[in-house]
């Protein structure tokens, strides 16, 4: 197998319940979704206001290998309780072969926790502790941006976050220097919210383009609107790559 080279990666951030996971269950199929927060218990359908129903099967990394799609199934969920079971996710996706599609790490910012409370320092953080949480979030986070370049069936890898203002500015929220990198580790850094139209209809819009009050932008040279409603990661991929 030789590397897929239209593939994309995505950080999408926005505030509570806008719509972010949702938005994440919209990528090809078949899907894993590493899933730190527990939001994959709700979600049924492929993206907000679809029809599409979808089938779940879950996957305890630590103890089993990489599972093989069957065609019984459109979502693989692992329950992420602990750093150990990210960091081996990385690992076996990195060594087995698999049939993932897409991939979606929700969220960030609760992997990050995760990852301080491995350190023994889910309260106070140390100079040198901070140095060691930047390393073990840099090697995680471009490790799975990675796996887009490697010989296997992904084509897009997405982030999802919270936000927080600083600054005037909303932004990814995660801590240390991974809140002023982790935008430029990627293709698209979407800000996402749920607006109303004129008429009442509710819809998600994800702003792509640098904004002074939302940290967004974009590198696929303006192929996309600044602002897509609905968006749908599928069709965002195939717009890039004009399909």
């Amino acid at each position: 197998m030789t590397a897929n080279y239209e593939v994309l990666s995505l950080l999408i951030h926005g505030p509570s319940k806008a719509g972010k996971s949702s938005l994440s269950f919209t990528g090809p199929f078949p899907m894993l979704v590493l899933d730190a927060e527990g939001s994959t218990k709700f979600l049924s359908t492929a993206g907000f206001g679809s029809e599409k129903k979808i089938k779940k099967m879950f996957w305890d990394p630590i103890r089993e290998a990489t599972p093989r799609y069957d065609g019984t199934w459109d979502v693989c969920v692992v329950y992420v309780p602990d750093w150990q079971t990210m960091k081996m996710a990385k690992e076996r996706l990195t060594v087995e072969e698999h049939d993932f599609k897409s991939l979606t790490l929700d969220s960030v910012t609760e992997i990050q926790r995760k990852c301080k409370a491995n350190l023994g320092r889910a309260a106070a953080m140390q100079q040198q502790d901070w140095g060691v949480l930047l390393h073990e979030m840099d090697l995680l986070i471009r490790g799975f941006r990675d796996l887009l370049t490697l010989p296997n069936p992904l084509r897009t890898v997405t982030f999802v976050a919270e936000t927080k203002s600083r600054d005037g500015k909303w932004r990814p929220y995660v801590q240390g220097a991974l809140e002023t990198s982790m935008p430029y580790w990627v293709d698209i850094c979407g800000y996402v919210q749920q607006l109303t139209d004129e008429e009442g209809t509710p819809y998600v819009a994800m702003l792509t383009r640098n904004h002074p009050q939302y940290e967004a932008g974009e590198r696929v040279q303006g192929r996309l609107p600044g602002v897509i409603r609905n968006p749908n990661i599928t069709d965002i991929l195939n717009t890039v790559y004009e399909k």
